[in-house]
C-alpha cells in the first residue's frame, strides 16, 4: 500500500530588511544635507580666490595657463590660492607661502567681483599672512570664529577653498588628530596643528577649516605628499585658531608678530633612552640637546647635551636638563614648550623651568626673546 502523502509545509516569503528612514529636514532632505548646504550658503560669500601676480618667470602654479605678457614689465597670474574675510574693514587671512614674493595680488570674490590687495602683513613662523583691500569695492562678509577648547577627533569639518582654481569647492570629512606639529618657512614648527581627511589640494592653501557651525577653526595650509606628488592623500593639515587669532590682529596693527623665543632644541625624552641619558626612566620631559649660544636659556644658565652617546633613536649627547614643567605646567614632550609658548608667552615675559639636572630638581627663571628672523 502507499504511504500516506506528508503534509504540505507553508513557504513563508523572507521579511526585507527594515532600512532605517533618514532624518527629514525642510524641504525634503537629510539633516547632513540640510546642514552643509546651509554651511556652505552661509560661508561660501566669505572665502576668496588669491591670485598673485608676477613676472612670467616666476610662474609656479601648473594649473594656470603660460601668460603671453604684452611687455616685459606687465604683471601676469603666477600661482593662487585662497584665504578668507577676517573683518568688514577688508582684511583677508591667507598663508604666508600664498602671498611669498608676490608683486602684485588681486582677490575674486564668490559672486565674481574682483579687486586688488596690498600684503600687510606676513608671519612666516606661523605661515599666515593678511592682505587688505578697500572695503568699499566688495561686499565684506567676516567669517565667524571657533574656538579649540571645542575641537574633537572625530569631529565633522569642512573646507571650502579653490583647489586647481575651482572656485568655491566645498570638501567634508572629520578632524583625524589634533597636537600635530609641522614645518613652517622658517627652522621653527608650528605646534597644535589640526590633521584632517577633508580633500585639500594645490589652490586650498588659505582656506578655512569649518565645524559644522560654519565658524573657522583652522586655516588650511599643507598636504602630506609622497615623492613630491602634490595631490590629496586624505592628510590635510590646518593652523589652529587658537594661533591665528593671536597672529592675525598684531598682523593687522603692526605688520609683524613677535613669537616668543627660549633658546634650545630638544626632544621628547623617551625611557629607551634613559640608561644612556642617566635619568630615571619613570620620568616624563623634554630633553635639551642644545642651548642656542647667547639666547635666552644659555643666560639663565639651560644646560644641553655635553658628553658624546652612542645609541639609535637617542640624542647624540647626554647631560642636558630634562625640562618637567613651565610655569608649574607639566612638560610630557617637546611640543608641549611650543604649544605654551605660542599660547601663552610674548617676548620680555620672564617663566620658570622646572628642570631636573644630575638627578636633583631645580627651578631656573628665563627671560624670553624674540624669535631669529627667517635666515635666508
Amino acid at each position: 500500500a502507499a504511504s500516506p502523502a506528508a503534509p504540505a509545509v507553508p513557504v513563508t516569503a523572507p521579511t526585507p530588511p527594515v532600512l532605517p528612514t533618514p532624518v527629514q529636514a525642510p524641504g525634503g532632505s537629510d539633516v547632513e544635507t540640510a546642514m552643509l548646504t546651509n554651511l556652505y550658503e552661509r560661508v561660501n560669500v566669505s572665502v576668496v580666490n588669491i591670485t598673485i601676480l608676477g613676472k612670467v618667470g616666476d610662474l609656479v602654479d601648473p594649473s594656470l595657463p603660460i601668460p603671453t605678457p604684452q611687455n616685459p614689465d606687465e604683471l601676469v597670474p603666477t600661482s593662487q590660492g585662497s584665504g578668507f574675510v577676517w573683518d568688514t574693514e577688508g582684511h583677508i587671512v591667507t598663508n604666508a607661502h600664498v602671498v611669498e614674493g608676490a608683486e602684485g595680488v588681486r582677490i575674486t570674490f564668490a559672486d565674481g567681483t574682483s579687486t586688488t590687495a596690498e600684503v600687510i602683513g606676513s608671519d612666516p613662523d606661523a605661515d599666515l599672512a593678511v592682505v587688505k583691500v578697500d572695503p568699499a569695492t566688495a561686499a565684506l562678509v567676516a567669517v565667524a570664529r571657533g574656538s579649540m577648547n571645542d575641537v574633537k577627533v572625530g569631529q565633522r569639518v569642512a573646507a571650502i577653498g579653490n583647489p586647481f582654481g575651482y572656485n568655491g569647492t566645498l570638501t567634508v570629512g572629520v578632524v583625524s588628530a589634533i597636537g600635530r606639529s609641522i614645518s613652517s618657512l622658517t627652522q621653527f614648527n608650528i605646534p597644535s596643528v589640526i590633521q584632517t581627511d577633508a580633500p585639500i589640494n594645490p589652490g586650498n592653501s588659505g582656506g578655512p577649516l569649518l565645524n559644522m557651525d560654519g565658524a573657522v577653526i583652522g586655516v588650511n595650509a599643507q598636504i602630506e605628499t609622497t615623492n613630491g606628488v602634490r595631490a590629496n592623500s586624505g592628510v590635510g593639515f590646518s593652523i589652529p585658531i587658537s594661533i591665528v587669532e593671536r597672529v592675525v590682529p598684531a598682523l593687522i596693527s603692526e605688520g609683524v608678530y613677535r613669537h616668543a623665543y627660549l633658546g634650545i632644541s630638544g626632544s621628547t625624552f623617551s625611557p629607551f633612552c634613559a640608561d644612556v641619558l642617566g635619568i630615571d626612566p619613570t620620568l616624563r620631559g623634554a630633553y635639551v640637546n642644545d642651548v642656542a649660544q647667547g639666547g635666552p636659556s644659555d643666560a639663565a644658565g639651560v644646560r644641553g647635551g655635553s658628553r658624546a652617546i652612542n645609541k639609535l633613536t637617542c640624542p647624540e649627547m647626554a647631560g642636558g636638563d630634562l625640562i618637567t614643567a613651565i610655569n608649574d605646567q607639566p612638560v610630557t614632550r617637546f611640543d608641549d614648550l611650543l604649544v605654551y609658548l605660542e599660547t601663552y608667552s610674548s617676548p620680555g615675559d620672564t617663566i620658570t623651568l622646572t628642570v631636573l639636572r644630575d638627578g636633583k630638581e631645580q627651578k631656573i627663571s628665563i627671560e624670553l626673546g624674540r624669535r631669529p628672523q627667517r635666515s635666508q
